[in-house]
């Protein structure tokens, strides 16, 4: 089962438990002994703009699959997320330069995080908190190459948007596995987003998780309800899980989901949002008879959010979620930060899974 580290930045001494953290995660992702330094160093810092910044705040540390699927296998990354209720920052930019820091810092700043990192992103806002997301795979790209674009359909018409996903996890109570998890796979055109809520928390809502996960890879490339058949036998023998598949064919521009269970989905469209509704039911328990499937176009300012049940029932999207165009582990995360509160805290194991097109500068 995978793990997902959740280290509360409250005092100086839980600094080092995010480096810590931070080896432990890039030994899981297999990076060498120099990507692990500066898996390391990334999460030193951005623990240290905590408690300097913010008085404190939440650092995960999670293996994922890289935001942007190439065909075939894809090397997974260490994320690094820092999420606070701080002060937030006025001058973004500022803050990425280098030597933007302060004697209490290593003297490295977010502009050597930045540049450390595969992917690197800041999201604040003054008033609300910050939230940054760091992805550190196997080796260093030289700069960020472009995008894939999607094929073009050949009539010289409209051209979908690439697509591009990422989620965040948070276990309950500092757990060192999340009954929650979500996965990420490319099958030529089709891509595919699962998320899985284990029922109930714990190891064994784990490992009904991470069963729907390994069976996803196995079975990604079919149909999302055949899909959702598959999973259900592989999770025959567990507690089961809460399930919803997404796969988006970027050549046609169709979204389709369906899901069973308590998990949710928002779909934006034009300036609204869409809910996706999932069958009741237990995938691997009590499989209904018929899924439910929405079917539904998919433009350059869609943007899907999946969730499950650790958020508050009263959440709903911010109107302009992942605008401007921001990394979606970004957009999980304020998701995830904004739905909760330092007095009022997850109740569950929660997991936040986004599907975002690739911003236009990068197609």
């Amino acid at each position: 089962m995978p793990r997902v580290w959740e280290v509360p930045v409250r005092d100086s001494t839980r600094v080092r438990d995010a480096r810590v953290a931070a080896e432990e995660a890039a030994a899981v992702a297999g990076l060498d002994e120099r990507r692990t330094a500066a898996a390391a160093l990334v999460a030193t810092e951005l623990a240290t703009n905590l408690l300097k910044y913010a008085q404190g705040g939440t650092m995960l540390l999670d293996v994922v699959d890289p935001p942007v699927l190439p065909e075939g296998a894809a090397a997974r990354s260490v994320q690094i997320t820092a999420i606070d209720h701080g002060p937030g920052m006025s001058d973004v930019p500022a803050a990425l330069r280098d030597g933007f820091s302060t004697t209490r810092s290593l003297g490295a700043g977010l502009g050597t995080c930045r540049r450390l990192s595969d992917d690197f992103a800041l999201h604040s806002v003054p008033g609300r908190g910050t939230v940054a997301v760091a992805r550190l795979s196997g080796s260093v790209r030289p700069t960020a190459g472009p995008a894939p674009a999607a094929p073009d359909r050949g009539d010289g018409g409209w051209r979908p948007p690439g697509v591009r996903a990422g989620g965040v996890n948070v276990p309950f109570a500092g757990a060192g596995h999340s009954g929650d998890a979500w996965a990420w796979h490319r099958d030529g055109d089709r891509h595919t987003l699962l998320l899985a809520d284990g029922l109930g928390h714990g190891t064994e809502a784990a490992r009904a998780s991470s069963a729907a996960v390994e069976a996803s890879r196995q079975w990604g490339h079919l149909p999302h309800a055949e899909a959702l058949g598959r999973l259900h036998e592989a999770l025959t023998g567990t507690r089961g899980a809460a399930v919803a598949v997404a796969q988006l064919d970027t050549r046609t521009g169709l979204l389709r989901f369906a899901g069973i269970g308590n998990v949710g989905a928002r779909l934006r469209e034009g300036d609204g949002w869409r809910a996706l509704l999932s069958r009741p039911g237990i995938v691997g328990v009590h499989r209904p008879g018929r899924v439910r499937e929405d079917e539904r176009p998919w433009t350059g300012d869609s943007l899907l959010i999946l969730h499950t049940d650790g958020l508050s029932s009263r959440w709903s999207p911010d109107p302009d979620a992942g605008r401007p165009a921001t990394d979606p582990a970004v957009t999980a995360a304020v998701t995830i930060r904004d739905a909760s509160s330092p007095a009022l805290p997850v109740r569950d194991d929660t997991a936040v899974a986004v599907l975002a097109p690739v911003p236009p500068d990068r197609s």
